[in-house]
């Protein structure tokens, strides 16, 4: 394992991003990010390296999280957007604005989702975590990971195809105005 200094420049950051995603507000989110790595400091001999420092880590986070909406009485959901973050600094303004224009996009066709399929998709495909890692993250089984996630592609998929017809919809209804104003 890592010393505290390295682990915290490694997932400082990732963290913040992670307990904005579960709703958690930016500045209680940078103290949340404090205690993680305060607990990190008082159980790293607790450390059997069963998971990756990773995970536990990222369930650390996440358990602070859910005290700090049970101290306020609020509920912990999944059901807030994905932080947009642009993480190349020095891209082009033409790459930023696509970029947040697919997280946009991206959130829009998650609202289909469920809690528990937003979940497994941030872990799965935003965070990269593995299945088992998913599975450890959030206390589920390794199957229950596999179901949900495919339940929810093929649920994003449908969405998508959705979302393409109405555009090509759009598109057209758009020409034919178009050649409407013409004559």
């Amino acid at each position: 394992m890592g010393s505290i200094e390295e682990l915290f420049r490694q997932y400082n950051q990732e963290l913040i991003h992670f307990l904005i995603y579960l709703g958690v507000k930016k500045e209680e989110a940078e103290d949340l990010v404090q205690e993680v790595f305060i607990r990190v400091l008082k159980t790293k001999c607790l450390f059997k390296g069963e998971s990756s420092e990773r995970t536990w880590i990222y369930t650390i986070a996440k358990n602070l999280a859910i005290d700090h909406f049970r101290k306020q009485k609020s509920s912990y959901s999944f059901d807030s957007e994905i932080p947009i973050h642009i993480k190349d600094e020095q891209a082009l303004p033409e790459e930023i604005a696509l970029q947040k224009e697919q997280l946009v996009w991206i959130n829009h066709l998650l609202k289909c989702c469920t809690s528990d399929q937003k979940k497994v998709i941030y872990y799965r495909y935003l965070k990269e975590m593995s299945i088992v890692e998913t599975a450890l993250n959030l206390g589920w089984s390794e199957s229950k990971v596999k179901t949900t996630q495919h339940r929810a592609l093929k649920l994003l998929k449908r969405s998508l195809v959705s979302s393409r017809k109405m555009d090509g919809i759009l598109r057209e209804a758009q020409k034919v105005g178009n050649e409407e104003m013409k004559t």
